[in-house]
């Protein structure tokens, strides 16, 4: 993998922000529930929030890296959105107060990710595009992990809403590094240049991508983000000690596999065939846990986790996709796919929510979460075949 600057691996580091606030819910579900009375199915709304706030912002965010490069795109949002959404956070007193402050931090971390990816296909040969999108993947999950058992740590030694604060300070701090180290690419001329998703949707390699990117990360981030937590709780009483290291191992999980990218695509022969054996893997694993919600803390806590690694199927494809995209159209094309991306986890977190309250009325545990990972399942099947269809990358 070939060596980054200083100013690009702090536009990455901004990404373990972004990870950490997509995830974070789960952890501070059961002292949020004590003093402010919030439910799953809130957290549900709010999560849905600050993803649908994430896929909304990703056109104009397109439109900014190509107008005014990463640097100042990624620092202005994620100070005004990023820093201000923990801020409000940390001042909650209902339930609605988190649905803003969620939204904020949607729109906040936008265009972290996005900002290092447009350098990587900017200034990288295209064959570098993969492991460097797996690489920012594996260094922005440790987001993931800082979400799981040393977020139990800070909210017990400084409280949930001290916790917020400081994360409010950190990630201003964060914006004011990318805005004095990252140095943009020259400006291509787009002029003349449609970037409309109309335009983008009419490249035809895309046609059979788009069904299963839309599900590729919906699966790992909402179970890892929401309903890890509710599931290990409700159906194996487990306590938030326990909750923390089940997510703690999704977001280690996570990690590994984003780091693995390059060995993955070399076993497989290219980046269509990995993102395939990946996804049939997590297909699989999610049929295990609909027929056997109730094995024990333990297998699930295994399918979970092996649920994280096949996160990596993301970069993935996005790699994959990104080959199809021309370079005057890069900043709005990546964040196109993105947008498909998250907009899959904010759709499928509002469709679990009233999935979830059905079945509960109706149901034990068990039963609950069996309906809720079946409608996982169902639609990533359909993409899963769907996707047997793309070409694979083009390369120059």
């Amino acid at each position: 993998m070939p060596r980054i600057s200083v100013g690009t691996f702090t536009i990455v580091l901004s990404y373990v922000l972004s990870q950490f606030y997509r995830v974070f819910l789960a952890v501070m579900s059961p002292v949020l529930g004590r003093e402010l009375g919030v439910g799953p199915d809130d957290l549900a709304l709010s999560s849905g929030l600050w993803f649908l706030a994430f896929a909304l912002v990703q056109l104009p965010v397109g439109w900014g890296l190509d107008r005014f490069g990463p640097r100042r795109t990624v620092a202005v949002l994620m100070a005004v959105g990023g820093a201000g959404g923990a801020l409000i956070f940390g001042l909650a007193t209902e339930t609605w107060h988190l649905h803003v402050a969620m939204t904020f931090l949607g729109a906040g971390c936008a265009p972290a990710l996005m900002g290092a990816y447009y350098i990587f296909a900017r200034e990288y040969p295209v064959a570098s595009f993969g492991p460097l999108a797996g690489f920012a993947v594996a260094v922005g999950s440790f987001g993931d992990i800082l979400g799981a058992a040393p977020l139990v740590w800070a909210i017990q030694t400084v409280g949930w809403r001290g916790t917020q604060f400081g994360l409010s300070a950190i990630t201003l701090m964060m914006a004011l590094a990318i805005l004095l180290l990252v140095r943009d690419p020259e400006r291509l001329d787009t002029s003349g240049t449609r970037g409309s998703p109309a335009a983008l949707l009419r490249i035809r390699a895309l046609w059979f991508l788009v069904p299963l990117f839309f599900l590729i990360y919906a699966v790992p981030a909402a179970l890892r983000g929401l309903w890890a937590a509710p599931y290990v709780s409700e159906v194996f009483g487990a306590d938030d000690h326990a909750i923390g290291f089940v997510t703690l191992g999704m977001g280690l999980a996570m990690v590994l596999g984003n780091f693995l990218v390059a060995p993955l695509v070399r076993l497989a022969g290219s980046l269509r065939r990995a993102a395939l054996g990946l996804t049939g893997v997590t297909v699989m694993v999610l049929a295990l846990l609909v027929l056997f919600p109730a094995a024990g803390l333990i297998p699930a806590a295994l399918l979970l986790g092996l649920i994280g690694f096949s996160g990596v199927g993301y970069a993935l494809m996005m790699a994959h996709g990104r080959s199809f995209i021309p370079m005057p159209l890069l900043g709005r094309g990546v964040t196109f796919l993105n947008m498909i991306a998250i907009g899959g986890v904010a759709v499928m977190q509002f469709v679990t929510r009233p999935i979830y309250r059905m079945a509960e009325s109706m149901w034990a545990p068990p039963a609950v979460f069996s309906v809720v990972f079946l409608t996982f399942l169902v639609p990533l099947a359909i993409g899963y075949v769907l996707y047997f269809m793309t070409p694979e990358p083009e390369t120059p």
